[in-house]
């Protein structure tokens, strides 16, 4: 699992690069947008990777990974929006956006080393298409929870659909880094 650990915060290192020169140009617009329209944006992103997986011909030459950093990225946003609510103008500077960007990561890291402790890396197995899968049904079942007003009966909340769907797409981003390896 120390490799797990290391691969985790390198893929995490890029995601976070991006989001801090995304900072930089548009600052913290992402502040203003409701739970359902990050998690729409999760949405378009996911599906853009299915399509890509499932369609021989692509238009656009970009491919799965910036696709996933996306996912995890926003996901990270909601993560940040559950917590804090959504505001009507930007106000979070660089410093302080970066500084719960790391928390909620650490918070997610360590859910998936509990869980990759239980499971026995049993992703490792997997495919970068089912990983796919299980972040599509992971947003489904945010939607319905949006819908139901953020309550569930029996299931667990928006947050842990969130850090899953960050750890499914940190998964495939590894899958896919180590396929250009080997």
């Amino acid at each position: 699992m120390a490799d797990t650990s290391l691969q985790y915060d390198t893929i995490i290192e890029r995601c976070r690069t991006l989001f801090i020169k995304k900072m930089k140009d548009y600052g913290s617009a992402w502040r203003i947008l409701r739970l359902p329209s990050l998690t729409d944006q999760v949405f378009i992103k996911a599906q853009r990777i299915r399509g890509l997986q499932q369609n021989k011909e692509q238009r656009i030459k970009e491919g799965q990974e910036p696709e996933f950093i996306g996912i995890i990225n926003y996901c990270i946003m909601a993560l940040v929006q559950l917590e804090l609510g959504v505001v009507e103008n930007p106000d979070l500077d660089s410093a302080t956006a970066i500084a719960i960007y790391d928390q909620k990561v650490a918070i997610t890291k360590q859910l998936m080393m509990d869980k990759n402790h239980d499971y026995g890396e049993a992703w490792r197995d997997m495919r970068v298409s089912s990983l796919t899968d299980l972040i599509l049904q992971k947003l489904l079942r945010v939607k319905q929870i949006e819908d139901n007003q953020g309550k569930t009966l029996v299931s667990e909340g928006i947050d842990a659909n969130y850090q899953d769907m960050i750890n499914y797409a940190v998964f495939a981003l590894i899958h896919l880094t180590l396929d250009k390896t080997t």
